[in-house]
């Protein structure tokens, strides 16, 4: 099969390149377009530092620092949140979906938030999320916290509601509203609201 040759390169390999690189940026495009919004807005800021402030509720421990800086996500910073954001019945943690942080910093930057982030559940191990769901019809037994891709947050001085509906308008991924306990269920799931 020839390759094809690129008009302003002078080699065949050259043209081959050209058409790699071309067809790269095509289905980089592609993939693109399905993002959420906030998900292509991140896309275009780009390199500006993820900070996160959390603090769980139950174990009083939290983390404010920066998660993903020079294009990566920071792996000491991930380590420490996913210990914050454990099972703390079982004292077990699992690698949390960094998406699920990057969800929870979009939302702090659109509201413009100075307070951190208060934890009501993070990562559940199964044996938890069971019993849980034994004790109330509202958890899911197939919940995303069991995946680390999930919290149940809220922000101080800040409406559950006016949070849920932000998160829906934006479709970053599961947005659960658990108004009379005054949370917010947010996860990197498929964007769905309850």
């Amino acid at each position: 099969m020839r390759a094809w040759r690129c008009p302003c390169c002078a080699g065949e390999a050259q043209g081959l390149l050209h058409r790699r690189g071309l067809l790269g940026a095509a289905l980089g495009l592609a993939a693109a377009s399905v993002l959420p919004p906030a998900a292509m807005a991140q896309l275009i800021t780009g390199g500006a530092p993820r900070r996160l402030a959390i603090q769980r509720m139950v174990t009083n421990e939290s983390f404010d620092g920066i998660y993903w800086q020079d294009g990566r996500y920071d792996r000491e910073a991930l380590n420490r949140l996913n210990w914050v954001l454990r099972d703390p019945t079982r004292d077990e943690a699992t690698p949390m979906d960094p998406r699920l942080f990057d969800v929870l910093f979009t939302m702090a930057e659109r509201l413009d938030a100075t307070e951190g982030y208060q934890v009501i559940s993070g990562y559940r191990a199964p044996e938890t999320n069971a019993a849980k769901a034994r004790q109330s019809r509202r958890v899911s037994r197939a919940s995303l916290h069991m995946s680390g891709m999930a919290a149940d947050v809220r922000l101080p001085g800040r409406d559950s509601y006016a949070l849920a509906r932000l998160a829906a308008e934006m479709q970053v991924g599961g947005v659960g509203l658990y108004r009379r306990d005054g949370f917010v269920h947010l996860d990197c799931g498929p964007a769905r609201r309850w």
